[in-house]
């Protein structure tokens, strides 16, 4: 190698793009892993046109990603990326013809509308195929093919998987971890022949990529508009929770990561896959190991039903974290959870209420961390390791008082994560995958 290439490749960033249905956000990163640049755009709201559905323009998407990446670039030291690797959300799927022109909308994960599809992988699956459900993203491929198809052959694609296309011109990839909710066996890395024999001849499955791996150079025009080099690679991507994990830093069996947002999701480091449906538990691949997951419908929309994110701050320091409360909770939004309880009448358990708010507060903080701590031990029970640490992501991992109030309830460490972007967690996948010298 020469001088002026290891400069070159001394110099070499990588992008990590993150495409959700309200923003994209980019971040480019040098070898060390220290962020040199920063952009995002916001994205249109996604309409729903009925109870359940939900549903976007594509080219929404497109035109967020070519701004955000345009700011991206006017943020760049010297260098240009050497990479770009993105993730996006799972089981948002739409049809398109094979140059990319999208059929009609995407259907996004929480659309609902394909319930009658369902159905029909509920006789075909195995029992505990993620593909299952009227949100993944075979049952939308079911209805969208009744909606689009007319004699004429369409590309099922993800979101990160079209996103790709426009980037690079080659449309019909996809990942190990967006096509796991369309049937993909990742396990023993094919399609499986129930998922054929559902699909219409005239609707093609992806390609199907490990994630980060190389998909093409950047096409010559989304170059020329970014002013970037057309030898800038493109690499297959993720799923956003799989890259918000990678961001957080997980990487061995027993590293654990627990999103404190809305909802509580567990996930962990596994060396095998682990499925439940019952409980909604699946494992994406992550190279030679596995990414065990859970979500319980408590979380933080039970937290803001009673207090504002300023009155959780103010009233946690009045906690003692090392002190039960004395509070036996099940904090619930509405009766039905599924993880780590199978039981979809489940009752909230919030009473009795204490007249004193930081009481009150203390024993929901200490109702959501038993069921974490219930969570990693159905998992265990299922099939994955014990956690060794848990990793903290979402809002609540920048409450101090509720991480010490966890690791005394856990027994293991509990750390916030350095890291919680998920387009961070893109970056790292592209550095680790084209960033060899």
């Amino acid at each position: 190698m020469t001088r002026e290439q290891r400069s070159a490749a001394d110099d070499a960033l990588f992008v990590g793009l993150d495409v959700g249905t309200s923003g994209c956000r980019a971040v480019a990163i040098d070898r060390a892993g220290c962020a040199r640049a920063l952009a995002r755009s916001p994205i249109d709201a996604p309409l729903r046109p009925a109870p359940g559905w939900c549903e976007q323009d594509p080219e929404v998407w497109w035109q967020a990603v070519l701004g955000t990446l345009r700011r991206l670039g006017a943020e760049l030291p010297k260098g240009r990326p050497a990479c770009i690797c993105l993730d996006a959300t799972s089981a948002t799927l739409l049809l398109a013809a094979p140059d990319g022109a999208p059929a009609g909308p995407a259907l996004l994960y929480s659309d609902r509308r394909a319930a009658p599809e369902a159905a029909l992988i509920d006789r075909a699956a195995p029992p505990d195929s993620p593909a299952r459900g009227p949100t993944s993203s075979l049952a939308k491929l079911l209805h969208l093919q009744g909606r689009f198809v007319a004699h004429r052959r369409l590309l099922a694609l993800h979101q990160a998987d079209w996103i790709l296309g426009r980037l690079t011109g080659r449309y019909g990839v996809s990942d190990w971890n967006n096509a796991l909710k369309l049937g993909y066996d990742a396990e023993r890395l094919g399609w499986p022949d129930w998922v054929r024999d559902l699909i219409p001849g005239d609707i093609l499955l992806p390609e199907v990529l490990r994630p980060g791996a190389p998909v093409g150079p950047l096409a010559e025009a989304v170059a020329a508009e970014l002013g970037w080099s057309p030898a800038t690679r493109v690499l297959a991507g993720t799923t956003d929770s799989t890259a918000a994990v990678m961001a957080a830093g997980a990487g061995a069996p027993g590293d654990a990561v627990t999103c404190l947002g809305s909802t509580l999701v567990l996930k962990i480091v596994a060396a095998r896959p682990v499925t439940a449906s019952a409980y909604g538990v699946y494992s994406h691949r992550l190279g030679e190991s596995w990414l065990v997951g859970g979500a319980s419908n408590s979380g933080g929309a039970v937290l803001r039903r009673y207090f504002s994110d300023q009155e959780i701050a103010s009233l946690s320091l009045a906690i003692d974290p090392e002190r039960p409360s004395g509070l036996d909770y099940y904090p619930l939004p509405a009766p039905g959870e599924r993880f780590p309880r199978h039981d979809p009448d489940l009752a909230p358990r919030l009473a009795p209420r204490p007249a004193d708010p930081s009481r009150f507060l203390h024993g929901l903080l200490e109702g959501i961390t038993r069921i974490e701590a219930e969570g990693y031990a159905r998992l265990a029970e299922l099939g994955a390791p014990p956690p060794r640490r848990v990793l903290s992501i979402g809002g609540g991992a920048l409450n101090p008082t509720w991480t010490r109030l966890r690791a005394r309830i856990l027994g293991i460490p509990v750390l916030p994560a350095e890291h919680q972007d998920a387009a961070y967690g893109a970056a790292l996948l592209g550095r680790a995958r084209c960033g060899a010298r």
